[in-house]
C-alpha cells in the first residue's frame, strides 16, 4: 500500500496554476513534517516546500517563493501546493513526502524523509 497519493498534476501553460493534493494512507501523518519535492527529466530530485506539525511553519526553495503555497488539512491527513504563475522550469514529478518530527530542526533533503508518493506529473508549457 502506498503511503502518499499526490494528485492534481497534468499540463499547463505558463503563467497558469494548479493546485497539488497529496493524502495519506494507511497512517496518520499529523506529527509529520510534510514536504513536496519534484524531479525534471535528467535532474536530482529537489526539494520545493515543507511544512510542520500543525503548519506553524514552512519554508520554500528560492525559485518558487512568493508563487507556491504550502498548506495541511489533518482533519483530512493531507497536504496541498497551490502553484501560480507557473514557468517552464516548474516542469517535472511532483513528490511529497513524510518526515517524522524529532525537534532537531525541519529537513529539505530526500534522504530524510521515510514515506513517499508515487508522484504526479506537472508540465508548464510556453
Amino acid at each position: 500500500q502506498v503511503p502518499l497519493v499526490e494528485s492534481g498534476g497534468g499540463p499547463v501553460q505558463t503563467g497558469g496554476s494548479l493546485r497539488l493534493s497529496c493524502e495519506g494512507s494507511g497512517r496518520t501523518f499529523t506529527t509529520y513534517n510534510m514536504a513536496w519535492f519534484r524531479q525534471g527529466l535528467g535532474n536530482e530530485r529537489e526539494f520545493v516546500a515543507v511544512i510542520s506539525p500543525g503548519g506553524s511553519f514552512t519554508y520554500y526553495r528560492r525559485s518558487v517563493e512568493g508563487r507556491f503555497t504550502i498548506s495541511r488539512e489533518d482533519a483530512k491527513n493531507t497536504i496541498y501546493l497551490q502553484m501560480n504563475s507557473l514557468k517552464p522550469d516548474d516542469t517535472g514529478v511532483y513528490f511529497c513526502a513524510a518526515s517524522p518530527a524529532t525537534g532537531r530542526g525541519i529537513p529539505s533533503t530526500p534522504k530524510s524523509y521515510n514515506y513517499w508518493g508515487q508522484g504526479t506529473d506537472v508540465s508548464v508549457s510556453t
